[in-house]
């Protein structure tokens, strides 16, 4: 049985360019895993190994390898750092034990990395910190280091200083050892001494090494308190400490390099060896019942243990789906059947394979803490929990934001239309933010994601990866509609046809709800004039209904539906009855409720040369957009802005003429808000009129 200490499950994470899977690269050569290194800008990263991926210099799926590095073995997940693929950034630390977080030295916190680390907060991932691109115009270790705590609000435990800056940084100096780590100028990265550090660095290493003591032996009473009476502790004492830190959250281990220019890489995995924790030492997962309740059992971190395995990415490649498993307990052998508690149906594992990127090796088994993809499953889904079919539960699912734009695609021919439909089912089984529609009446299919990168490379995936031709419209903008008024009615659905007919009678307010409160029902009748077995029928009714909005056809967003009386007939009341009087309530009240359109708000970071700034923000303000701070770095000013969503679309190519191409922006949803009359008035005519021409 494998030592499950010597296992590490590790993601790297960062905002776009910041050098996550260059970092990969030097990991997987130092480990012996590769041979030669590829560059991101020469598209021969081993881990992005779409065509898409090569051609643009970014990472769009997460991808999965493991290297073994000083007697341990590191289960790795390079992720993307583009705002559009976040959700791959998610799954990935929803699995994973431990992760390490890249910023770029002269970018510093940048507004991807604050959503990652929330992400990372959220899942409760132990994080050490790596500094990168130190060789570059404008870094400056020590600005990162005060952006971790201001921007991200954390607690930055730095572990090594650079020695030299931009083009003359040479090394770095380790705080613990006191000794200077200097490679040479061949990019050779075991072309390194260990020496002393410079003379001139002495007071430098002397200061930053006493706030890492001190820092670290509050970790341990007895330590501290002899600390403090002069004792210090031996290196291995203290490395407990931080270990024990940094799995608490309380610190993240600080390191910085240059991945590009393999300096610093080798002290960044003895962190992960030495601080990040083990499967056996995280919090372990809940599980829950069919309801989504926690039982208050966990899944272990045991091989002997009941199977317990979540699903967390497909990908579909030239031999088949792959389903990529993290084990949380039990084992997972070639040949034994499982339960999928989503669908309640067993599945046969097939086989099994340690993933490297895009190439991979057969396995028998897997256990506890082992990352690996399974071939041919039929019915797993992201967020889908495996077990043991003898005991059954699930693991807590994952929850993937709703997309806000969408596109609508027509096959060119009939050789095409034919492949859509297949080639649109493998896409949306390896991503859960991609979402497709029919339009029943167009007979378009409507292509729905989380902005506009998004879904240019899903076109792009269905024309080269499926071969199929498509037109594509103009992206459109998931509106959504709300009430703004308290409205008191009644509805009587009447119906006599020979026999028994159908009657319901309901009153009932509909009032708007607390913004994010989406739709809540409740019944206040009393004395049984609506008997208590139809009232989930009246809840129905209304829920169905709220998809389509009485203004522009749009989902209707936060109101409130209260039963407070009604009547009903012993022979023709059903709960078909209620449900279809529920439905017409809905049509006939919502329009006397101050019906609103509501449009997607989006958070926009925008970084910009600072003689560019005033007409960033000029332009900014003639999209509608509200200026929220503006933060000047070292070598651009950094503006932050929401602006609604519908003026947004070709922003990269304004922002570049506007900046000569200097600037770049980054925007996520935020939240949905009233639209003015104008625009509101613009949108709901177009709905209109294209339902008239259907």
């Amino acid at each position: 049985m494998t030592d499950l200490s010597n296992y590490r499950n590790i993601g790297i994470f960062a905002h776009v360019d910041a050098g996550k899977t260059t970092t990969t690269e030097r990991i997987l050569k130092l480990t012996g895993k590769i041979h030669k290194t590829g560059e991101v800008h020469d598209g021969e990263s081993t881990t992005d190994f779409m065509d898409q991926e090569r051609e643009r210099g970014i990472t769009i799926q997460s991808a999965a390898t493991s290297c073994a590095w000083d007697g341990h073995r590191l289960n790795i997940i390079d992720t993307p750092g583009h705002v559009d693929f976040t959700i791959e950034v998610y799954r990935s630390l929803k699995v994973l034990d431990g992760g390490i977080g890249v910023f770029c030295g002269s970018g510093g916190v940048e507004p991807q990395s604050e959503t990652n680390w929330r992400y990372a907060n959220d899942s409760e991932v132990a994080r050490i910190i790596l500094v990168n691109k130190l060789d570059r115009m404008g870094a400056d270790f020590y600005r990162v280091v005060k952006q971790v705590k201001d921007v991200l609000g954390a607690q930055p435990l730095v572990m090594v200083l650079p020695i030299g800056i931009e083009e003359n940084f040479s090394g770095v100096v380790d705080l613990l050892t006191r000794k200077a780590w200097i490679w040479d100028a061949s990019g050779d990265p075991m072309n390194y001494e260990i020496t002393d550090p410079p003379a001139d660095m002495a007071d430098l290493v002397e200061e930053w090494r006493e706030k890492l003591l001190e820092t670290a032996v509050e970790q341990d009473d007895a330590m501290l308190e002899r600390y403090l009476e002069g004792d210090e502790p031996s290196i291995d004492e203290i490395k407990s400490c931080i270990r024990k830190g940094t799995i608490a959250l309380d610190f993240f281990p600080t390191y910085c390099g240059s991945a590009f220019k393999n300096k610093g890489i080798q002290l960044v995995l003895n962190a992960v060896v030495d601080y990040l924790p083990n499967p056996t030492e995280v919090t372990p997962q809940p599980e829950v019942d069919l309801e989504g309740n926690e039982t208050g059992n966990f899944a272990i971190v045991d091989p002997e243990k009941p199977l317990r395995a979540l699903a967390f990415k497909i990908m579909d490649d030239r031999f088949g789906a792959l389903t990529f498993i993290r084990v949380y307990s039990g084992r997972l052998e070639k040949g034994s059947t499982v339960l999928n508690t989503f669908t309640g149906k067993t599945e046969r594992i097939g086989r099994i394979v340690e993933m490297h990127a895009d190439s991979r090796e057969e396995l028998d088994s897997a256990q506890a803490g082992d990352i690996v993809a399974v071939l041919g499953m039929k019915n797993v889904q992201t967020g889908h929990t495996l077990c043991d079919p003898k005991n059954p539960a699930t693991l807590e699912p994952m929850v993937f934001p709703d997309p806000v734009i969408s596109i609508a695609v027509a096959p060119k021919d009939k050789t095409a239309s034919e492949k859509l439909g297949v080639a649109i089912g493998k896409m949306v089984k390896e991503d859960p933010s991609f979402r497709v529609e029919t339009d029943e009446d167009s007979g378009e299919t409507i292509l729905k994601g989380m902005g506009e990168l998004h879904l240019d490379i899903k076109v792009d995936i269905l024309k080269r990866t499926h071969g199929v031709e498509v037109t594509v419209g103009k992206p459109q903008v998931a509106y959504r509609e709300t009430i703004t008024q308290r409205v008191e009615d009644t509805y009587t659905h009447k119906k006599q046809t020979g026999g028994s007919g159908q009657y319901a009678k309901i009153d009932y307010i509909i009032e708007p709800g607390e913004a994010g409160s989406g739709y809540v029902f409740e019944s206040a009748v009393t004395g049984g004039t609506v008997p208590r077995e139809f009232w989930p029928a009246v809840d129905k009714g209304f829920k169905k209904s709220k998809d389509v909005g009485v203004l522009a056809g749009y989902p209707c967003l936060d109101f409130k539906v209260t039963l407070i009386d009604g009547g009903y007939h012993p022979v023709d009341s059903s709960a078909v009855a209620y449900e279809l009087a529920a439905g017409a309530a809905y049509r006939q009240s919502m329009s006397k409720a101050g019906p609103q359109l509501m449009e997607p708000i989006m958070k926009v970071d925008v970084f910009t040369p600072e003689d560019h700034v005033g007409d960033v923000i000029g332009d900014l303000n003639r999209r509608r957009g509200m200026i929220k701070s503006q933060e000047p770095g070292a070598t651009n000013v950094r503006i932050k802005a929401e602006c609604p969503l519908s003026e947004m679309f070709g922003y990269i190519g304004d922002l570049r003429t506007m900046t000569s191409g200097r600037g770049q922006f980054s925007m996520e949803f935020l939240h949905y808000m009233q639209c003015p009359k104008n625009v509101a008035d613009v949108v709901i005519k177009e709905a209109l009129e294209r339902a008239g021409k259907k």
